[in-house]
């Protein structure tokens, strides 16, 4: 099974970071508020970067850092990401 650090950008323009075993079932509980108590009232949120892991341990210590990073860091690593998926 594959693990996943992701962060999510929030209708108000902030940044949520999170774990999941599915990054894209974990947006669609956010937007139906069954997601975390953050997010609920920051809808709609989108999906703007996933990070894969091979344990759910690597997963959460990567969750944990990216709540660390300064906002520019995050955003850093969001461009990097969309560029890579185009």
């Amino acid at each position: 099974m594959t693990h996943y650090a992701y962060m999510l950008r929030c209708a108000d323009g902030t940044l949520y970071s999170g774990y999941t075993t599915d990054p894209v079932r974990r947006t669609k509980l956010h937007m139906r508020k069954k997601g975390a108590k953050y997010t609920r009232s920051r809808l709609p949120v989108e999906l703007v970067y996933t990070e894969a892991f091979a344990t759910k341990s690597e997963a959460l210590r990567r969750e944990a850092a990216l709540k660390k990073l300064t906002r520019a860091e995050k955003e850093a690593l969001i461009a990097a990401f969309s560029a890579e998926e185009k």
